[in-house]
């Protein structure tokens, strides 16, 4: 019997570490692309964003929605944003999804609303909209009030309102940089149409001093938790959705800043609103779309343009978050699973689903096995304890060097944070990852998962503290 367990003991240790070995190999893969990106696009000469280009008449207009659900905090400082936008025409659509504290009431007083008549197509079912507003200071802004039916169904109703082709779907406490929007229009219009979806890079707001909606200094927030967040968007950002869109293999655009062919989209059935993932969802429909009408559409991810975002301050807001993202992500792989090392599908299915099938998906069981491993094996001894040491080196390479480089990429490429002291605080906060934040995302993750083998639903809703310093706008 004891021969038998510790057969199984070093077949566990070994699959482990086979299995870490590979991804520290496909994450050195990645690095490598991103680096390659990344160094052509800091070759560009940045005079294209002239005054000239800016206004240029190829440049189609963009209905930008904007899904709200008790968002007071921030949705003042996010709508100022957008009206500052520097992009030729665009059109605000402020959806309303059964706020319970004064979102609604603020945005109204703020920009002068009042209500109007509107017929607007039901291209995409939703619950039903109570009433329209149009600001008299903004023409281009509108606020709709709807029944409560969740970000997806807020996202379909600004997508039946739109009057443009393409429409940009936004979070509540998002904040964009001027150019954030040119940014990532700018494959789909150079491509003529043959990319239909584009998303940007988000970048945590937290301690940042913004007024009115605009970033007057980008200062490190002193929340370690924030900070850690902020290592992990880098190293998801700049590292993986580069590589993977390269290659037209990238499943997930974040929903706080992404641009889609409105065609396209509603062809696909819109958001789907029976799912904890809405973004990835549409996501991975689209891709499906695309390969089964034999078409040589692109979806891809903009590295330039920032969009600044809330991140949890807390631990369980973080974990409601964490664990809604893995039962999202699961939930989509599964509903199209038959995509899954099928030719038909391409790149997509013969890559990108088993990727996030083996390291995004069952990966936080993987790995949590891993931490459970080295604390049995150093109890037992003899080669498990030698087994144990190899795979905590494996784990603070795969933890701390890929996420250094990611911090001197973003140093190198983007500049977001320009004081040499937060790059070391990112870099030394970046070394305890492995020690504390790595295990309880794993855990959290891990949640995720058996939520979505008991199909239950939670959306974990976070509550906002708001991006400005004074809190909610006055």
């Amino acid at each position: 019997m004891r021969v038998v367990l510790e057969g199984l003991i070093t077949f566990f240790g070994g699959l482990i570490f086979i299995y870490m070995a590979a991804v520290i190999l496909v994450y050195s893969t990645m690095l490598v692309l991103a680096l390659i990106h990344l160094r052509k696009q800091y070759l560009i000469d940045k005079s294209e964003f002239s005054e000239d280009y800016v206004h240029a008449m190829h440049w189609k207009p963009v209905s930008i929605i904007i899904p709200v659900y008790n968002e007071e905090a921030g949705i003042i400082d996010s709508i100022h944003s957008l009206l500052n936008l520097r992009y030729p025409q665009t059109e605000l659509i402020i959806v309303n999804d059964g706020s319970t504290d004064h979102t609604q009431q603020l945005a109204i007083e703020k920009f002068r609303m009042i209500p109007v008549q509107m017929d607007i197509l039901e291209q995409v079912p939703t619950k039903p909209i109570k009433q329209i507003y149009r600001s008299e200071i903004h023409p281009n802004l509108l606020l709709i009030e709807k029944e409560n039916g969740g970000k997806a169904d807020a996202l379909n109703v600004g997508i039946n309102a739109s009057r443009f082709p393409y429409f940009c779907s936004i979070d509540g406490d998002s904040i964009l940089e001027e150019s954030s929007l040119l940014s990532v229009m700018k494959p789909i219009m150079k491509s003529n149409g043959d990319v239909i979806a584009a998303g940007g890079n988000i970048r945590i707001a937290n301690g940042l001093d913004i007024q009115l909606g605009a970033v007057f200094q980008s200062d490190l927030s002193k929340n370690a938790l924030v900070v850690m967040q902020i290592v992990e968007y880098l190293r998801a950002f700049l590292m993986g959705r580069i590589a993977l869109s390269k290659f037209n293999l990238v499943l997930i655009i974040s929903g706080a800043f992404s641009v889609f062919s409105k065609k396209w989209v509603i062809e696909a059935g819109g958001y789907s609103t029976n799912t904890v993932g809405e973004d990835m969802e549409l996501v991975v429909r689209l891709h499906r779309l695309i390969k089964e009408k034999k078409e040589k559409k692109r979806i891809e991810f903009v590295p330039e343009p920032v969009c600044w975002t809330e991140a949890p301050q807390t631990l369980s807001v973080l974990r409601k978050q964490r664990r809604r993202w893995q039962q999202g992500l699961v939930q989509s792989l599964w509903r199209h699973k038959k995509m899954t090392f099928n030719p038909k599908y391409g790149g997509i299915g013969l890559i990108s689903f088993p990727y996030f099938w083996l390291i995004e998906g069952l990966g936080p069981i993987i790995e949590l096995g891993g931490y459970v491993y080295v604390l049995i094996a150093f109890f037992l001894g003899d080669i498990y304890y030698e087994f144990a040491l190899l795979l905590i080196l494996l784990f603070i390479l795969y933890g701390t060097v890929f996420s250094v480089a990611s911090i001197l990429l973003e140093a190198w490429s983007m500049n977001t944070y320009p004081k040499l002291k937060d790059v070391f605080r990112l870099m030394i906060m970046s070394l305890t990852e492995v020690f504390w934040y790595k295990p309880l995302t794993l855990i959290w993750r891990f949640e995720g998962f058996i939520h979505f083998l008991r199909r239950k639903e939670d959306w974990g809703q976070m509550k906002r503290v708001g991006l400005s310093k004074k809190g909610i706008s006055e």
